[in-house]
């Protein structure tokens, strides 16, 4: 193992060094750190390759057939260098563990969620990004994504989709552009016409929207099981008061995803918070009239506050003991690049990170994914440990059904902050 990833550390040297002599852009940093590359270091790659390159690629079941056809483009890219390029199933939900069953049979390129990269950097199993070929993944992909594919300020994985998470669907024949941009005039349309906005308020996915939004925090820690939250600092209560206000108008209702989804099919709903797996399900109740944005505001103590989500990306990374790092390097750019995602886009319905490509007309025209391109600016991955789902759940049922017992509000969030915090048994 030892000498495997000494092998790996001498690979990335010689690519860095390749990558810099000739190169009329070496001089430049990149965003994040790098130093830049290009044409010439691709030929010092290709000249300094011998034999066949040998790769193992890993990508989900779903997206076998679009990544095989850009696997046979990088290969056709390349003539004069001969490549034996085979591509494997793992699911991106459960590539970590994989890869950690054994880091050195696992693929030299593989895809996964991005919750797992915290694991899989802790396990010396990911190659750090300090250089590129073809473009500056940190420049080129939404800040959301970046943050997601970094630890400790170094960058760790290639973003290929921002799209796992929240926005709010909504019926245009009831609520204007205008009315959605704030939740106290989507309730005012909504009650006008008899109907009502959900959102699954007791999931502390969703809850976060509101006190992020206000400013407080919810980070892992170092050790990447443990939380440490703010929400009970200055300010906490005023986000409790806020749910309460708005559940007890009765128009902001509480459901599930389940639920909502059968809301939305026998018209009781007409607007809800949701991602883009709900989106047929929309467009199926509102027919032309299905439309999306980025959450709305809220009323935070007579302050129109932005809501806030949690993001979640799909990344590839390039593992630390591969026998080809700079090749595994060179196509995971391949496959995350602005025409790939454009393309797994169009193929597959996947929301680019690449921020030309989450602007292009083909996107732009798909309301759920441009709605979600538009929250990410006030998105923050998803880093969490285990104890903070439950404690969240049980605020905000109370939160959700009103308070019903008139519980103090500082000590509700005492008290979900003290389980939060708490340490993993």
């Amino acid at each position: 193992m030892k000498m495997r990833k000494f092998v790996a550390l001498a690979a990335v040297a010689s690519m860095l060094i390749g990558s810099l002599a000739g190169c009329a852009g070496a001089t430049e940093e990149s965003s994040n750190g790098g130093a830049a590359a290009g044409d010439d270091a691709i030929q010092n790659l290709i000249n300094s390759t011998e034999g066949t390159v040998s790769l193992t690629v890993w990508a989900s079941e779903e997206d076998q057939a679009y990544t095989q056809g850009l696997i046979d483009e990088f290969i056709a890219a390349y003539p004069e260098v001969s490549f034996d390029i085979q591509l494997g199933s793992e699911s991106e939900s459960t590539c970590k563990d994989t890869v950690l069953t054994d880091i050195e049979a696992a693929a030299d390129v593989f895809a996964f969620a991005d919750d797992q990269i915290q694991a899989l950097v802790d396990a010396g199993a990911l190659q750090p990004i300090s250089a590129y070929y073809t473009y500056d993944v940190a420049a080129e992909n939404v800040a959301g994504s970046v943050e997601a594919a970094t630890v400790n300020g170094q960058l760790y994985a290639y973003p290929m989709t921002a799209d796992n998470g929240y926005f709010m669907f909504y019926d245009s024949s009831v609520f204007t552009e205008e009315d959605v941009a704030s939740l106290d005039s989507m309730l005012a349309a909504a009650e006008a016409a008899g109907t009502k906005v959900a959102m699954d308020l007791s999931n502390g996915w969703y809850l976060y929207s509101f006190f992020a939004g206000a400013g407080l925090e919810l980070t892992l820690n170092e050790d990447g099981t443990t939380n440490t939250c703010t929400w009970n600092a200055e300010g906490g209560t005023d986000v409790c008061q806020a749910i309460i206000d708005y559940v007890s108008t009765g128009t902001l209702v509480n459901m599930t995803d389940d639920e909502q989804a059968t809301a939305l099919a026998n018209g009781e709903v007409s607007a809800c918070v949701n991602g883009t797996w709900r989106a047929e399900t929309a467009q199926a109740a509102w027919g032309d009239n299905y439309a999306a944005s980025k959450l709305p505001t809220f009323n935070l103590a007579g302050t129109q506050t932005q809501m806030s989500s949690f993001s979640g990306c799909k990344l590839i990374g390039v593992n630390a003991y591969s026998d080809q790092i700079g090749w595994s390097m060179l196509l995971a750019e391949y496959l995350t690049n602005e025409a790939a995602q454009i393309g797994r886009f169009n193929a597959r319905g996947l929301g680019p990170s690449n921020i030309a490509a989450a602007s292009s007309a083909e996107v732009q025209a798909n309301p759920a994914i441009a709605a979600l391109a538009a929250q990410a600016d006030f998105a923050t991955p998803q880093r969490v440990g285990g104890n903070y789902w439950a404690p969240a759940q049980t605020l905000g049922e109370i939160l959700a059904s009103g308070n019903p017992d008139g519980a103090d509000l500082q000590a509700l969030l005492d008290t979900a902050v003290e389980g939060i915090e708490a340490p993993v048994a």
